[in-house]
């Protein structure tokens, strides 16, 4: 009899637990978390605030003298869409960066740990500006901070 017993609580503990899962929602992604504020103070979310953000961080790189002859020539227009593509895909929205990986588009530049770093405070400059929470700030550099390897001294 006791084992019966036994054997409807552990049942019943399976169902309860079965059922808990059920409900649980999956954590939001990055992509799906974030805001930002544009210039006009409305909020923009997803694909949106990624290029809000792009926008600015690429405004800075090309004012930053620290960097910005590194951007002299170049199309800016395909520099803000790659790396809104980079960054959509890295946060685990739809999107998909479809350019070279970051060794070879890198290579023989010989960029200095100062240009990362300048690089670096440029995205944050352009994060903080749009008001990106404080969580998704953290979780989107530190997605993009392992490219560090394939971008530095390449």
């Amino acid at each position: 009899m006791r084992g019966i017993s036994v054997m409807r609580q552990l049942v019943l503990v399976g169902v309860v637990g079965l059922a808990a899962c059920a409900t649980m929602q999956p954590e939001p992604t990055l992509y799906e978390r974030l805001r930002a504020v544009d210039s006009t103070g409305m909020t923009r979310q997803g694909r949106d605030a990624i290029g809000v953000v792009v926008e600015s961080f690429v405004a800075n790189l090309v004012t930053d003298t620290r960097v910005n002859a590194r951007f002299q020539g170049k199309p800016l227009g395909k520099l803000t869409s790659s790396l809104a593509d980079q960054i959509c895909e890295a946060s685990g929205g739809p999107c998909s960066y479809y350019g070279q990986n970051m060794k070879t588009t890198h290579q023989g530049m010989k960029i200095t740990e100062a240009e990362w770093n300048a690089t670096v405070e440029d995205l944050v400059k352009a994060l903080d500006k749009h008001k990106v929470g404080e969580r998704e700030k953290k979780e989107l550099l530190g997605a993009l901070g392992p490219m560090k390897a394939d971008i530095v001294g390449q």
